[in-house]
């Protein structure tokens, strides 16, 4: 329910096949297990050695480039405990980068009209100034975390009389009709709702455009849990990866 503040998983059908098909899971689901299925991909992007993905509800499978798969001792198609392979990355001398929640709005989500608030609009260059400002006195972690760009795909923000409180972005995910959000708001401006509304004009804009919103976080960011669920996204599962040597 949106505004709950409550994480929801729901089953994967239920996702826009904007997002099964790029995360390679179309068909019949079933619980997940202790194993994940290992995919040897040779188009796996060039900065990443394997790429974990959790599915809530559905399976787990592990994209592999043909190098690192043959370190590991593994081959496509077959299926390896979990526990297993983080032992196998280790012992290669690897770690995993650290596990994001995937959220995803359920398809029949109806989004807000595109037309938001007066003090709520998409920005462009000529908004540089005002974004600059709030770079500067945005907390330099939060900055790097969210990493929100004037220059990105879609730009959206929220003014108040003290000029842009908020601000989210958007890019074309890895080359695929996918999203990728990230949301900054000056702590003095927190907890008044300027983060979701932003969230949610930029998510009507990008599925105006036929691009599905995806909104990723790291497990433990219970802030930017609880935004993912009061915009009514849903949790798909989690990513994990191990970039390349």
């Amino acid at each position: 329910m949106r505004g709950s503040g409550r994480l929801e998983t729901v089953t994967p059908s239920a996702f826009s096949q904007i997002v099964t098909e790029f995360w390679g899971i179309d068909g019949v689901f079933e619980a997940a297990s202790d194993e994940c299925l290992v995919v040897v991909d040779p188009s796996l992007r060039e900065d990443l050695s394997l790429s974990l993905l959790s599915v809530a509800g559905g399976p787990r499978i592990a994209a592999v480039t043909p190098a690192f798969a043959a370190g590991l001792g593994v081959s496509h198609s077959t299926c390896i405990g979990v526990d297993d392979l983080r032992s196998r990355v280790a012992r290669a001398g690897c770690d995993f980068h650290g596990a994001d929640h995937l959220f995803y709005l359920p398809e029949r989500e109806i989004l807000p009209s595109a037309s938001p608030a007066a003090d709520i609009r998409m920005l462009s260059s000529s908004d540089a100034e005002a974004f600059a400002r709030l770079c500067e006195e945005a907390p330099e972690d939060d900055l790097e975390d969210a990493f929100v760009e004037l220059d990105h795909w879609l730009v959206c923000g929220a003014f108040t009389e003290r000029g842009l409180v908020s601000v989210a972005s958007m890019y074309p995910w890895q080359g695929s009709r996918l999203a990728d959000v990230g949301v900054l708001t000056l702590p003095a401006h927190r907890g008044q709702g300027h983060a979701r509304r932003v969230v949610l004009a930029i998510a009507a804009e990008a599925r105006r455009r036929r691009y599905e919103p995806q909104y990723r976080c790291q497990l433990d960011n219970l802030a930017s849990v609880r935004l993912a669920a009061s915009a009514g996204f849903q949790r798909f599962g989690a990513w994990d990866v191990v970039t390349a040597r």
